[in-house]
């Protein structure tokens, strides 16, 4: 019963959501977020120790409520997205035009592109964008319970233009397809900061070892597909992307290089999270 309902309440978030008129869904959608503040709970909690891991002791608690407010932001457009148009979706997203061709260049020189990034602002829109532009975009999806809700947000991101494979449990190892796909010159979109098969690489991130996702990493040698931290940020109205170029070592053992490119990456995301703090949401233990 307990997972039907979650089911029906992520559906009754895209139906009804999109519905109602912006103003009176932000207003909504802050307040809830104001409310998980004050209650304190445990996602609550992990989010403020994760914040004083990046901005230090002494990190103004209003740090955690705007973080909170940034959370509740990408929920409301990530429910609305599928009633907006390709103009929308181009019209709410930004980029430097030095950027914007990073992607068009790979994507014109058949190596295709890997696009890796943290959990910050809004990276369903980063892909609708994507998309908008008529490249062709493949992500990996977590296999989430129930699994009801997975199907949703299969569903939800296939409507929005990419294709969708999950982490587990699909007819191919993930790695392949992806590697396949960068061969006809497709966009992979990975996210990266946190590694969900407990066989990650450890790196240095904000003064604390973690372990991170080698996939981006093992595609980009593996391939030789231009590899890309991507910063996002929200402004008042629009997502924001910053690119920032990460060049794999071309010797050394295997192992060696992908760890060095994993840390690569970690310094990257690490760079753009300090500017940005609030909207990273990670509300999950992260550091070992």
């Amino acid at each position: 019963m307990k997972d039907r309902l979650t089911e029906i309440g992520f559906a009754a978030g895209w139906r009804l959501v999109r519905t109602l008129p912006l103003p009176v869904a932000r207003a909504l959608f802050n307040a809830a977020a104001d409310r998980a503040y004050k209650k304190n709970g445990p996602g609550t909690q992990r989010l403020r120790k994760n914040l004083a891991q990046v901005v230090g002791p002494e990190m103004p608690d209003s740090l955690v409520r705007d973080g909170l407010r940034s959370y509740a932001r990408y929920w409301l457009e990530a429910f609305r997205l599928p009633s907006q148009s390709k103009q929308q979706f181009l019209d709410g997203f930004g980029i430097a035009p030095e950027h914007y061709d990073y992607i068009k260049t790979g994507v014109a020189d058949g190596t295709g592109v890997i696009l890796a990034l943290p959990h910050v602002a809004n990276w369903d829109a980063a892909a609708a964008w994507v998309v908008s532009n008529d490249w062709s975009m493949v992500t990996v999806a977590e296999r989430l319970k129930p699994e009801g809700v997975f199907r949703q947000f299969v569903e939800y991101r296939e409507k929005l233009g990419m294709e969708v494979i999950p982490l587990t449990g699909g007819e191919r190892p993930p790695l392949d397809v992806l590697a396949e796909r960068l061969g006809q010159s497709w966009i992979v979109c990975l996210l990266g900061d946190r590694d969900l098969s407990q066989r990650g690489v450890e790196v240095s991130f904000f003064g604390g070892t973690t372990r991170m996702p080698a996939g981006p990493a093992i595609l980009a040698i593996r391939t030789g597909a231009p590899l890309y931290a991507v910063d996002l940020s929200f402004t008042p109205t629009q997502t924001y992307a910053v690119l920032r170029p990460v060049v794999p070592p071309t010797e050394g053992p295997l192992d060696e290089r992908v760890k060095a490119t994993t840390q690569l990456l970690a310094d990257a995301y690490a760079a753009g999270i300090a500017e940005h703090p609030q909207d990273w949401h990670m509300l999950q233990k992260l550091w070992l």
